[in-house]
């Protein structure tokens, strides 16, 4: 999750003690003074998360507040809640947008040693290079540069593809009561549509015996596509650090970012209404021997 929160929990401060006892930088992890531009804060994310995967390590991180060298803490006045990217965007926002597939990261504001410090921390790349505005990163030694510089590096993430079914996984902080009971509904609705013949049987089930006919719980537990499909808004955390959230931007004629929106659980609900705010306009052509136009929308639903 993209998320900026203030933090100064025993956890925090323990992972800040770790990284600045190695005796260098890695390639997974980056030291900064202060601020840096938002578009070099998306490279090194880039960067960050390619490396981690390639080291297997759960997460990368960029901390600011630390001197790179000597790992002395400074402190740093970099706030990223109060950052705005392009447009006048929200820092975290603007980030998550450009970052694809977007891995998910969070953002921690402490204080260590008596002086603010502020944490990046992104998920390693899964089964492809996570890129930033279209270009993937890797670190090299201390180094940020193109992925695409170092082939061998890039095939290794490739070939990094998971052969398990995330999705078909179960959600061990999952619960049934953390479904919506509308998406549920809509679920039977869908089903009984695509095998008429079943309705009175599905009529007859509970939820729980709706839901493992249909694969979406294993045994009563919740499966990880359930809580995409069917969870409620506030049940997506319980599948970090999979980040489930579909967003739309809308953007003019210069490329200008104007609006944007995001949507979450349940998907069943909410893909629809992603749909509704996309633009799918109508055309009419006139096909070779014949009056009569033909009307097809600019997009396929």
């Amino acid at each position: 999750m993209d998320v900026t929160r203030n933090m100064d929990s025993p956890k925090l401060q323990n992972l800040i003690r770790e990284l600045v006892s190695l005796p260098n930088e890695t390639e997974w992890l980056e030291f900064k003074k202060n601020h840096c531009e938002p578009q070099l804060l998306g490279k090194y994310l880039s960067a960050l998360s390619n490396s981690a995967c390639l080291h297997d390590k759960p997460k990368g991180y960029l901390i600011f507040g630390i001197e790179d060298k000597t790992h002395a803490v400074i402190g740093t006045d970099f706030n990223p809640a109060k950052t705005k990217a392009k447009g006048n965007q929200d820092l975290s926002i603007w980030l998550s947008t450009r970052l694809r597939p977007n891995v998910g990261f969070d953002i921690s504001t402490l204080e260590y040693d008596g002086k603010p410090t502020v944490i990046f921390a992104v998920n390693p790349a899964i089964d492809q290079p996570v890129t930033f505005c279209g270009t993937a990163y890797i670190r090299i030694s201390s180094n940020t540069t193109e992925l695409a510089k170092y082939p061998v590096k890039e095939r290794e993430i490739w070939n990094r593809r998971h052969r398990v079914d995330w999705s078909a996984g179960v959600c061990e902080k999952a619960a049934i009561d953390d479904l919506d009971p509308e998406a549920i509904k809509k679920a039977r609705v869908e089903y009984i549509t695509k095998f008429p013949s079943k309705a009175s049987e599905v009529n007859g089930w509970d939820d729980m015996q709706f839901l493992n006919k249909i694969k979406l719980t294993i045994k009563g537990k919740i499966a990880n596509s359930a809580v995409l499909l069917l969870g409620k808004s506030e049940s997506a955390p319980l599948i970090n650090p999979a980040v489930a959230k579909i967003t739309w931007v809308l953007k003019d004629e210069k490329n200008m970012e104007k609006d944007y929106e995001h949507f979450g659980p349940p998907f069943i609900l909410n893909v629809e209404r992603a749909f509704a705010k996309i633009r799918n306009l109508t055309y009419r052509h006139m096909p070779s021997g014949t009056l009569f136009p033909i009307e097809v929308t600019q997009y396929d639903r």
